[in-house]
C-alpha cells in the first residue's frame, strides 16, 4: 500500500511539474556535470525516442522478403505482392516495405532509416505480457527485475535531472520507465483506445446457401458458426488485452506533431517513450489492404509527422521502433498470424547509417525457422539498443552495464556513420 501511495504521489508531482514549468526553461541543463559537457558538448542535445508496438507486429509484412518464393507459398492470402500493381516499396531487391508505410520511405531514401531484421529477445516465451516485461526491463528470462532499462538509462546520464528530461506519453507509467528516477507522464491528443469490432472470418456463400435448411447437418453447421462467432469475440478481447491499454495508431500523426513541438520548445527533453496497440493480428490480418495495413498507415504517417516536426533536432535524435516478438511465418486458418519469434526493429535518426538492412538474415527454409514455424532471432534486441546508447548517447562500458546488466557479448549492428 505504501509503495502504491509513493507511486501515486510521484505521478501527481510529475503532472504538477508539467503544468507549472514553462516549456523552454534551460536552467536545469546548467546543472549537468561541467567536465562531461566540456568533453562532449553535444551530449545535452541528444534525444532518444522509443516507440513500442504492443501486441506483436508481423515484421514479415513490414519488411517483406519478397525475394524468397517461400514467403508467398506460406502466405497465400496475406503476403504482400511484389508485382507492379502492389505498390510495395522495394528496399534492396530482396526486401520491400509495406506500401502503407510510404510516409517513412523518404527516410530510407535519404539514408536515415534502417531495419534490423530477424531481431528480438532470446527468451522463447510467446506470452505478450512476459515478452513485453522482458523487453521493457531489458532482462530476458528474469521476471523479477524491478525497474525498466530506460529508467536505469536516466540514472546514468550525467548531472542533475530536469523534471522533463524523461517523458512518458500516456496516462500510466510503463514498466520501461519504472524505477528510482522520476519520470513525467503526459497525454497527447485524444484517447484513441476504443474497442474495435473484429473483422470476423467470412464463410463462403456457397456453404451458407448449402446449409441454410432445418436438417441435422445444416443445424450443426449453423450452430458451429454461432459458436465460432463467440470464440472470435473472446479472441478479440484477448487481442485488446495484448495491447496493454496502448492507443491505436489511428490519429497518431496529431500526437506526433505535438510531441515534436514539445521537444523543440523544451531542450531538457532527452528520453521519450510511447506505445501503440492493435498489432495482435490473429484474424483477418489483410495484405496490401486490411487491418494491419490500416495500422501501418497510421504508424508511418505519425513517424513522418514526428520527423518533419523535429526539423533540425532530428539530426540529434534517434527514434527506435520495437515490438515484443514477431508472428508465425505461415498464415493461420483465419487469415491471420499467431505468436512468433523474430521480428524487424527500426532505427532512424540524422546520424543513422540508413538505407541498408542490418542483421544476419537466417532464411525461410524449414531448417532455418525457429522451431520450424517462426523467423529466427539472430540479433539480440539489447545489442541494437546498446549500440544506440554507446554511439549516440555516448555511454561508457560501466554505464552500459548498469542499463543492461545481462547484455550478451555478441556483435552489434553498424547503425551509425
Amino acid at each position: 500500500m505504501d509503495m502504491d501511495r509513493r507511486q501515486f504521489l510521484k505521478y501527481m508531482a510529475s503532472l504538477f511539474v508539467i503544468s507549472l514549468l514553462p516549456l523552454g526553461l534551460t536552467g536545469w541543463a546548467a546543472g549537468l556535470d561541467d567536465n562531461i559537457l566540456q568533453a562532449n558538448p553535444e551530449l545535452k542535445r541528444k534525444k532518444f525516442i522509443v516507440l513500442f508496438q504492443r501486441g506483436a507486429v508481423d515484421g514479415l509484412s513490414v519488411v517483406v522478403p519478397h525475394g524468397d518464393g517461400r514467403y508467398y507459398d506460406a502466405r497465400p492470402t496475406i503476403a504482400i505482392p511484389s508485382d507492379s500493381q502492389s505498390e510495395m516499396l522495394d528496399l534492396n531487391g530482396y526486401f520491400g516495405l509495406h506500401p502503407s508505410l510510404s510516409g517513412v520511405f523518404p527516410l530510407w531514401q535519404n539514408k536515415t532509416l534502417t531495419f534490423v531484421h530477424a531481431c528480438g529477445s532470446p527468451d522463447p516465451t510467446r506470452s505478450h505480457f512476459d515478452a513485453q516485461n522482458f523487453m521493457e526491463c531489458g532482462t530476458p528470462g528474469n521476471p523479477s527485475t524491478p525497474d525498466g532499462w530506460m529508467n536505469r538509462l536516466l540514472s546514468v546520464l550525467p548531472g542533475l535531472h530536469a523534471p522533463t528530461q524523461a517523458l512518458s506519453i500516456g496516462p500510466v507509467l510503463p514498466k520501461i520507465f519504472q524505477g528510482k528516477m522520476s519520470v513525467s507522464n503526459i497525454a497527447l491528443g485524444k484517447n484513441d483506445n476504443h474497442p474495435m469490432a473484429i473483422d470476423r472470418p467470412m464463410v463462403e456463400n456457397a456453404f451458407d446457401m448449402l446449409y441454410k435448411g432445418d436438417d441435422a447437418l445444416s443445424q450443426a453447421y449453423q450452430q458451429g458458426q454461432e459458436a465460432r462467432k463467440q470464440l472470435m469475440v473472446d479472441l478479440q478481447k484477448h487481442m485488446e488485452m495484448a495491447s496493454g491499454g496502448a492507443p491505436s495508431p489511428y490519429g497518431f500523426a496529431d500526437s506526433a506533431r505535438r510531441l515534436a513541438q514539445l521537444i523543440n520548445e523544451d531542450p531538457n527533453i532527452q528520453l521519450v517513450f510511447l506505445d501503440l496497440g492493435g498489432w495482435d493480428t490473429h484474424v483477418n490480418q489483410g495484405a496490401v489492404k486490411g487491418q494491419l495495413a490500416g495500422h501501418l498507415n497510421g504508424l508511418g504517417n505519425g513517424l513522418s509527422a514526428l520527423v518533419n516536426g523535429l526539423g533540425n533536432a532530428y539530426n540529434d535524435t534517434v527514434i527506435m521502433v520495437m515490438s515484443e516478438f514477431g508472428r508465425t511465418f505461415k498464415e493461420n486458418g483465419d487469415g491471420g498470424t499467431d505468436h512468433g519469434h523474430g521480428n524487424a526493429m527500426w532505427v532512424m535518426g540524422g546520424s543513422v547509417k540508413g538505407g541498408v538492412i542490418q542483421g544476419q538474415w537466417p532464411g525461410l527454409d524449414n531448417d532455418s525457422l525457429y522451431e520450424q514455424r517462426d523467423l529466427a532471432v539472430t540479433t539480440d534486441f539489447r545489442s541494437v539498443i546498446s549500440t544506440v546508447l554507446k554511439q549516440h548517447m555516448l555511454l561508457g562500458d560501466d554505464q552500459l552495464t548498469t542499463v543492461f546488466p545481462m547484455i550478451p557479448q555478441v556483435p552489434s549492428p553498424l547503425l551509425f556513420m
